[in-house]
C-alpha cells in the first residue's frame, strides 16, 4: 500500500503525456493546411487565426481530462501589459517535426496565427516579429489596437532589432501618436522602450528577414 500513490500519479502523468501527444498531432494535421501568402516567406497561415482552446477539445473528445494551453507552449516571444490589466501575448510550440507554430493570447483567447520550418527558434522568432510589425498584425489576420503598453518583455535582447519593430508596429496608429510628437519618431520608440521593456543582455545582431527573403 505505500507504494500506492507514487503508482497513481505515474498513471496520471501518463495519461497526461498521452492527451498532450493528442493535440500536438491535432496541430500537426491543422498545420498541414495552412497556406503562405504574397510577403509572408518563411511562414504559412490558416485563412483564418484558429481557436487553440476548439483543438484542444475537439483532440480530447471521448479521452477525458483536459490540457492546460500552457502546457502546450514550447517558449515565450513577446508580452505586453497595460495599465487597465488587458494583457497581450506571442508564443510558440515546437511540434515533433520541427515545425514551429505561432500563437497569441489576450487572456480571453488563445490562437493559432502561423507556422514556421526553421532550424533555429530564435530566428524564426525573430523573423515573425518583423513580419507582425511590418503589416502592423494584418498578414496574420490580427490588429494592433489602443494605447501602448506600460510593460514589454521580450526574449529577444537586440534591442535596434526591437526599436525596428515597434517602430513598424506603432507607427500611424494611436498608441503611436499617443507616445509624442517629433520628426524622429524612432527615437521616440526608443525612449519609450527604455522605460517599459525587459529583455535578455545583448548577446548577438538578429537575423532579418530582409536578408535571407528568397527573390523570384
Amino acid at each position: 500500500m505505500r507504494g500506492r500513490p507514487q503508482a497513481i500519479m505515474i498513471v496520471m502523468l501518463s495519461r497526461d503525456r498521452q492527451r498532450r501527444a493528442l493535440v500536438l498531432e491535432a496541430l500537426q494535421q491543422r498545420a498541414k493546411q495552412f497556406r503562405s501568402r504574397e510577403g509572408s516567406w518563411p511562414f504559412r497561415m490558416p485563412h483564418e487565426p484558429l481557436d487553440l482552446d476548439a483543438i484542444v477539445e475537439d483532440a480530447l473528445t471521448g479521452e477525458g481530462g483536459r490540457v492546460p494551453i500552457e502546457a502546450l507552449r514550447t517558449r515565450s516571444i513577446l508580452r505586453m501589459d497595460w495599465p487597465s490589466g488587458d494583457t497581450w501575448e506571442l508564443w510558440a510550440i515546437t511540434l515533433a517535426s520541427g515545425l514551429h507554430l505561432y500563437c497569441d493570447a489576450n487572456g480571453a483567447e488563445a490562437r493559432v496565427l502561423a507556422s514556421a520550418r526553421r532550424g533555429n527558434p530564435s530566428e524564426a522568432d525573430g523573423f515573425f516579429l518583423e513580419r507582425l510589425a511590418e503589416s502592423q498584425g494584418h498578414l496574420f489576420g490580427i490588429e494592433m489596437a489602443g494605447a501602448a503598453p506600460d510593460r514589454v518583455r521580450s526574449a529577444i535582447g537586440d534591442r535596434e532589432f526591437l526599436a525596428d519593430v515597434f517602430v513598424d508596429l506603432l507607427e500611424d496608429t494611436e498608441a503611436g501618436r499617443a507616445l509624442g510628437n517629433g520628426p524622429d519618431f524612432r527615437a521616440i520608440v526608443v525612449g519609450w522602450l527604455d522605460g517599459v521593456l525587459k529583455a535578455p543582455p545583448m548577446t548577438r545582431r538578429q537575423p532579418r528577414v530582409r536578408d535571407e527573403e528568397p527573390t523570384l
